[in-house]
Formats: C-alpha cells, structure tokens, sequence
C-alpha cells in the first residue's frame, strides 16, 4: 500500500508538472482503447476472452507518467498498473537511447496479488530497432525478466493526404526468466526461456487520431514452463484507438 501511495503521488506530480507547462514545451497527452480477443502478457495467457484495454498517459520532456487497465467482457474491471518512465538519448550517442522506470501492477476480482517492478533498456535506432529491457520485481515475485526485441515500419503504405496515412508494424521479443521468475510464476525453480512472440499491425493515422488492427502469436519456449502453462501457445487479434492530444 506503501508503494502504490508513493506511486499515485509521483503520477500525480507529473501529471501537475505538465499541467503548469507551457504548451510550446511539447506537452504529450495521450488516451488508447484497445480490444483484443486474449489478454497476452509475456506470453502468459492472462485472460482467455475478449478484454477492452484503456489507458492514458501524459509526457514532458522524456518524462511520462501513465496509467492503463483491463476489463474482462463482464465489466468487471481486473487490473489497474501505474507507471513511470524517463527516456532519452545517451550523450554523444544519437543512435542509442535508453530507458528506465517504474510499474505497480494492482489487481481487482482476482487472486492475484500487487506487485511492483522497476526496469532499465537500451535501445538502437538502426535498422530493425535491436533493444533489450531489463525487468526486476522487488515485491511479490522476487526475480527478473529480460525482454529482447526487434522491430521494423514500413511507413505510409498507403498516403490519402498529409495527415492521413496507413503504416505496417512488424514485430518481434524473446523473453527470458531468472529463476527467482519462473518459480513465482510457474513453480519452475530453474533460470530459461519464457515466450517468443511475434506481432503484426496496420495503423491508420487520421492527424490525432490512429486506428490499428493487430494480430500476434506468442509460445512458451522451456519445456518445463509449457508443463505448467494451460495454454502455451496463443494466436490474438483485435484493434484500438489512440489520440493524441
């Protein structure tokens, strides 16, 4: 409870933060809606049915502060995590960028307990975008997952005017878990692989706003950890909205 508090007042003086700014400070405010046919998380089939995905962020100079939830096709509402993230450049280094942050997950109508990580990345701004991010969970799971990622967008497919544009977004992440990790979550009591996964969307850009229709497909890799998966292998679709303010 501590560390949620903690958390809602740093969103909270971010959020204040950018508020008092000028608006030629490039203020970046954003809202999404998602919905998807599964609730994928490092390829852990979290929810197995349609779920709608909100969420909001706000942003000042690298500095962002976000909030974003699940709701299962009941209403009910089954997850809430609140985020920090501060990302630049490395000085002197225009091609690799990096990352760090914060991210308490709290869970509603669940057993699920609260947890909370904090994590750091590096990123190349090369061809197919290479990056790597580090996750440590210092609460309830008491282990890390390392998340490497390629990705590559082929831009305006398809031009209308300026401001009206069709993207293709193709990517791809391999996860791997200490074994901290993979004994919190799936009783392996062993370091290994957790999913690759692989995705694919089609944004549509309409000046603020972008609509994309996305599918993915992720598989648990370790042997051990697909034993104790129900289902560790999972194809998803569905489609979100996000404006830009």
């Amino acid at each position: 409870m501590v560390r949620l508090k903690v958390l809602w007042c740093a969103v909270a003086m971010v959020l204040a933060t950018v508020t008092l700014a000028s608006a030629e400070d490039k203020v970046a405010v954003g809202v999404t809606a998602d919905v998807f046919s599964k609730y994928l998380w490092r390829g852990q089939n979290i929810v197995d049915d349609w779920v709608l995905q909100p969420g909001a962020s706000v942003g000042y100079q690298g500095l962002t502060g976000s909030v974003w939830g699940n709701l299962v096709d009941t209403g009910q509402l089954t997850e809430v995590d609140l985020a920090l993230d501060y990302s630049n450049k490395v000085p002197g280094w225009e091609t690799l960028g990096y990352s760090v942050g914060t991210i308490y997950y709290s869970f509603l109508n669940t057993h699920a307990h609260p947890t909370a990580e904090v994590y750091g990345g590096l990123s190349l701004d090369v061809p197919l975008a290479p990056a790597v991010r580090w996750y440590y969970d210092f609460d309830a799971i008491d282990g890390s997952y390392i998340q490497f990622s390629l990705g590559h967008t082929i831009e305006k497919i398809k031009t209308w005017t300026e401001d009206c544009h069709c993207d293709l977004q193709l990517g791809a992440s391999l996860g791997y878990g200490t074994d901290g990790y993979n004994n919190g979550y799936f009783g392996v009591d062993q370091g290994g692989l957790n999913d690759l996964t692989l995705t694919a969307g089609l944004p549509f850009t309409f000046g603020k706003l972008t609509i994309k229709p996305s599918f993915g497909y992720s598989m648990m890799i370790d042997g051990d950890i697909r034993d104790k998966t129900a289902k560790s292998d999972n194809f998803w679709g569905g489609i979100g909205a996000a404006y830009n303010f």
